[in-house]
């Protein structure tokens, strides 16, 4: 088995690029627990959540023999579409729309990853963290506010009083810079 998991997703995208469905059921299985804490991340609601993740997986099907053309890592091909969709349905969403907290039992629910995922996910989140302070702490506040929080362009560009295009070249920028430290 290799020592990293990408050349292993790297190889279920190709396979559902071929249109196998066992290889999508084995990547659900295996980006499906990361994904959905994207979605529900940015849309603080469960349901919600749920249609986003699905959503992202028609993209993956329909979209996976794409992804190498971008450059990305696997992960961050996939963690970009969740984000996207979750955004995407944020934005279709009522704005007046008071957010609901999770019942206790969704937070009890746990179809986590195990332990040596976990610990994958701490090493990748550290090494990201570290890229992160790399950026000008003003870079890294918009790409934790767009990429984590879901912030758009457009709301960014009015919360900070810089441009629109150059919102879009900042975090541009930054995911370049991102993606080479992290490739380090």
């Amino acid at each position: 088995m290799a020592s990293s998991p990408h050349p292993d997703i790297e190889d279920l995208i190709a396979r559902v690029a071929m249109a196998d469905r066992a290889a999508f059921a084995r990547l659900y299985e295996r980006t499906s627990a990361k994904l959905f804490g994207v979605c529900l991340r940015v849309l603080q609601d469960r349901a919600q959540a749920e249609e986003a993740l699905q959503d992202t997986y028609v993209k993956v099907w329909n979209n996976a023999g794409k992804y190498r053309v971008n450059g990305y890592s696997p992960m961050t091909w996939l963690i970009t579409l969740a984000r996207n969709s979750a955004v995407d349905r944020r934005r279709r969403s009522d704005v007046g729309r008071a957010v609901q907290p999770l019942e206790l039992d969704d937070r009890l629910a746990d179809p986590a990853p195990g332990p040596a995922q976990q610990a994958e996910a701490r090493d990748d989140a550290q090494a990201l963290a570290l890229c992160m302070d790399e950026l000008p702490p003003d870079r890294a506040e918009m790409v934790r506010r767009a990429y984590l929080e879901g912030a758009t362009y457009a709301e960014l560009a009015t919360a900070t009083g810089v441009k629109l295009n150059t919102v879009r070249t900042w975090l541009r920028r930054s995911l370049i810079s991102l993606r080479e430290c992290l490739s380090r």
